[in-house]
Parts: structure tokens; sequence; C-alpha cells
């Protein structure tokens, strides 16, 4: 059975960031990938130095091959679905029966969106359904925009998206969370408010064309933003007793987790979802992870 240093799950921009500091920190590391990004129907990624408007997958490709030109970088590619905590410190298993053991494990598996039942909304996300407008909004912006959202996350977002275009209209989806306060904010601004069920994001191979509405009005806009809930992709931070927040985010200070010898990066850990932020936040648990093996070490 091979033995490393470091195992990261998930090797996608946090995983190859952690996957790089540790190579060149000379750990023998291990990344497992089973090759399903969250961003893999975006055409086009925003706001990462260097790659503004390049394609996440060239981006991916890229970064894949400068971390494997260091050699005690290893890849495997392959789903993980089991993690337990031993002596050394924790194996790994696959969904195809391999075991890896390491003294130190990087969580960088991303995150799995529940998406609303709006036809739709899945074969328009990260294409013209957006949720991040600095990654996507200045593409759209000063064009008809929508959000999809209530309550007080629906303030929130609408007035986030208001900076990017004035024309904006909030679909609740249904009757209407807002306070009273928030409403008259909103008609002050002249963000409408629609509340009649959404049937279908009408769109062409992506590309949003209106937003039909149950009653049979149509919205055309330029996009919309929205998101759904939150889950885990696997089981592996329950089962080893990671603690995660109420949107089912692993909780990571410096990358640390509540379990020790367990590190979180990228959009498992983190709301704000972004290449140059998965980079970051991979980084620095590679270095956190290399700062432990030290400590023991020396």
């Amino acid at each position: 059975m091979d033995s490393y240093d470091v195992i990261i799950i998930g090797g996608s921009y946090a995983g190859l960031s952690a996957a790089m500091a540790l190579g060149r920190s000379l750990r023998k590391v291990l990344l497992i990938d089973a090759g399903e990004p969250c961003n893999r129907q975006t055409p086009h990624s925003h706001n990462f130095l260097t790659q503004d408007g390049e394609t996440p997958a060239i981006i991916s490709a890229e970064a894949k091959a400068q971390v494997l030109a260091y050699p005690t970088v290893k890849f495997y590619d392959g789903l993980a679905i089991q993690a337990e905590k031993i002596k050394q410190g924790f194996a790994i298993s696959t969904a195809d029966g391999q075991r890896f053991e390491a003294r130190k494990l990087i969580l960088a598996m991303g995150i799995k969106d529940v998406f609303p039942n709006i036809k739709g909304f899945a074969e328009c996300w990260g294409i013209s359904v957006l949720h991040c407008p600095y990654c996507h909004g200045y593409e759209v912006a000063k064009q008809p925009l929508g959000v999809i959202a209530n309550g007080d996350m629906a303030f929130e977002f609408a007035k986030m998206i208001y900076n990017w275009s004035p024309e904006l209209t909030l679909f609740t989806n249904g009757p209407s969370t807002l306070s009273q306060a928030q409403t008259e904010h909103f008609k002050a601004k002249n963000i409408k408010i629609v509340s009649t069920e959404i049937a279908e994001l009408v769109h062409w191979d992506g590309q949003l064309k209106h937003v039909l509405l149950k009653d049979g009005t149509r919205h055309e806009l330029k996009a919309v933003f929205g998101r759904g809930s939150l889950e885990q992709h696997t089981p592996i931070a329950a089962q080893l007793g990671c603690t995660l927040d109420q949107q089912n985010l692993i909780i990571a200070n410096d990358g640390q987790t509540s379990v020790p010898g367990v590190f979180a990066a990228g959009d498992c850990a983190m709301l704000f979802r972004s290449v140059a932020g998965a980079v970051a936040m991979g980084n620095k648990a590679g270095v956190y992870a290399n700062k432990e093996l030290i400590e023991e070490d020396f």
C-alpha cells in the first residue's frame, strides 16, 4: 500500500494549489480527483490575474501540468468515498477499491449545488444563471438582469447586483418574505418585485432567452443571478467528524478543520466561490499542512 505525507481529495484549483505548495516543500503528495469540477459548464473564468477570460478547463489543465512537474506529486483518477483515522494518520478508500494512507489530509472536493425546482435552471447554471457578480457581472453589466431569491438573502443579493445593473427584477418565486422596509427600499431603487412562481427559464444552449412565469408572463433578461442549497459531494467530511456550518460548508480556519490533521480548501469550505479564492485557500492549506509536518518532525 502506498503511503504519503499528504493526500488531497479533489484535483481542481484548490487541490492543485495545495499540491504545488507541498510539492515545492518536497512532500510526497497524492491528488485524488473524480474529474467533475463545479464550474465545468462555465464557458469562461474571470477575475483571476493572468487568466482573465480563459476557459476553466484550460486553466485547470495548465495548472495540473505544472503541479505534476514536481516529482513527489502524483495524481490518481478516481472517486474517494471513505476516510478513516488510523494510527499513522488517515486512510482513504476509492470507489474502485484502492486504499491510500497519509499523515495529513486536505479536503478540496468542491461542493454540490442543489438547484431549485425550476425548469432550465440547471442547464443555464454557470452560463446565464450566475452565482457571483465578481466572476461574471462585468460581462452582463448595464443590461436587464434578474435575481431569483427571497427574504433577507434576496435583499442582500439584489443590493449587490444593483451595482452592475440598475435595471433589475427580483423574482421571489412565490409570496415575498421581504420586510416592509426592504420592499420600500427596492421600490425607491426601482427594483421590480415579481412574486408569481417561475415556470421555466427558457434558453438556448444555456443562454437565457426569457423567464417564463406560471401565469404566462415573459421577462426578457440577459441573465439571472441565483443560488441553490449546498451539499458536500461525499460523506468524507462527516465520516472524519469535521464541523460544518449551516450551509453545509466545512468550517476551516487558516485551512484547519475541527479535526486535527485535516485541512479544507476551495468551494467545500467557502461561500465566496471563485477560481482566485480557491487557489489562495488551497495554497494556504498546503502551507499549513506542511508546517504541521515540520513541527512534528523537527
